[in-house]
């Protein structure tokens, strides 16, 4: 069965990125459908899969990570505007047969991402 799974990485402090807010929007023709909103845990991931089984279709999707109020919550001064505040992630999934973990590694001025396990 195939899911969809995430996970925020702070790597300017060395430790997962908790209560950061993530949303899974499906695009189709252009347009933007949310399908879903999540909280990151202590661990910095979902409570449970963002999406799994037939609800998970291959297609074009978009994650948006709320990193700014994160670093903010933090206390971390940044610029106004931040460089960084709602990250997007757009990933194209081709066998919603499989587990396609989608993690986010940041800092309040960098990111990065991976196809994980």
């Amino acid at each position: 069965m195939g899911r969809l799974t995430t996970h925020v990485l702070d790597t300017a402090h060395g430790k997962p990125g908790q209560g950061i807010q993530v949303r899974l929007y499906r695009t189709d023709g252009g347009q933007r459908q949310l399908v879903c909103e999540r909280l990151t845990n202590a661990d910095g991931r979902c409570d449970q899969p963002l999406l799994e089984g037939d609800a998970f279709t291959s297609g074009i999707y978009e994650l948006d990570f709320d990193v700014g109020s994160y670093f903010q919550a933090l206390g971390i001064r940044l610029t106004e505007p931040a460089f960084l505040n709602i990250v997007t992630l757009r990933f194209g999934v081709a066998d919603a047969t499989q587990h396609y973990h989608v993690p986010l590694v940041t800092t309040p001025w960098s990111y990065s991402t991976y196809r994980g396990s």
